[in-house]
């Protein structure tokens, strides 16, 4: 089946995508094997499908909070640490950054909603069962179970988590959300 004809692609459309060239994560059988060392920011993204593909080995350790997001760190390597989160409904991270890290979310059950700010503006993004986030260090965003079921997720930081700058919930007019503290 052939796609639609080069600039016809809708927003809603299976065939717009603004990954760099489709997704390649979604064929797991054609991605060489992760490495024991990620490099790349695919190597990672490709750390956190296996390590969601590996449900016996986070799944016993799911804890939920009713106070506050439920986490445990899941692994560690060189210059990288994987963490799984659980979510209640109404549970949020707050807006931060994540210091000098970059990252990699990636929701293992139930849906998140992200809330960014950008230089162009305001940004709510869906993530459900598979979904993937890359966010580079600077990047400040608002992670929250706005639904009625318990969502987890995992996140691989590289390198290792060392800081997270909260924000306020409210940017003052003429103010970058990002970049700010």
């Amino acid at each position: 089946m052939a796609g639609p004809a080069a600039g016809t692609e809708r927003l809603d459309s299976p065939y717009c995508d603004i990954s760099i060239a489709g997704d390649p994560l979604a064929f797991p059988h054609l991605l060489p094997p992760v490495p024991e060392h990620p490099a790349t920011v695919a190597e990672f993204a490709g750390l956190a499908r296996s390590v969601a593909a590996d449900r016996a080995s986070w799944e016993p350790l799911v804890r939920y909070d009713a106070l506050s997001r439920w986490y445990a760190r899941l692994r560690t390597g060189p210059g990288y640490e994987v963490w799984l989160l659980s979510w209640l409904p109404g549970q949020s991270s707050g807006r931060h950054d994540h210091g000098p890290s970059s990252g990699v979310l990636t929701v293992l059950r139930g849906s998140l909603t992200e809330h960014a700010t950008g230089p162009s503006g305001a940004a709510e993004r869906r993530l459900a069962t598979g979904a993937q986030r890359v966010f580079v260090p600077g990047y400040v965003h608002e992670v929250v179970n706005d639904t009625l079921e318990p969502a987890i997720s995992v996140h691989v930081y590289f390198p290792g988590l060392t800081e997270m700058t909260p924000f306020p919930a409210c940017t003052a007019p003429g103010r970058s959300a990002v970049g700010s503290s």
